[in-house]
């Protein structure tokens, strides 16, 4: 389960296949473990029907809960920089 929460701190949002695919765990392996780090209220789910070639795939995308990723780099807009140094004040 350890390998699933550092491959969502890393990338992100992902589906089950994508996390399977990227650490070697079956499938299977990877929905149980999803499933019980869900449980424990380490990562949120959703389920996700997605077409690929005309056909339905059906998986769950995880995303670690309460993490916010830091802001892109890049120019920022205005309301945002506001935001920002009223949360710092």
């Amino acid at each position: 389960m350890q390998a699933i929460l550092d491959y969502l701190k890393n990338t992100g949002e992902q589906l089950d296949s994508e996390i399977a695919a990227a650490t070697g765990l079956s499938l299977a392996n990877v929905r149980l473990g999803v499933t019980d780090l869900k449980a424990r209220g380490e990562i949120m789910v959703c389920r996700s029907i997605r077409y690929k070639d005309g056909k339905e795939v059906d998986g769950m995308l995880c995303r670690i809960s309460g993490y916010i990723p830091p802001a892109a780099p890049g120019r920022k807009s205005k309301a945002y920089t506001q935001a920002k140094s009223r949360s710092t004040d």
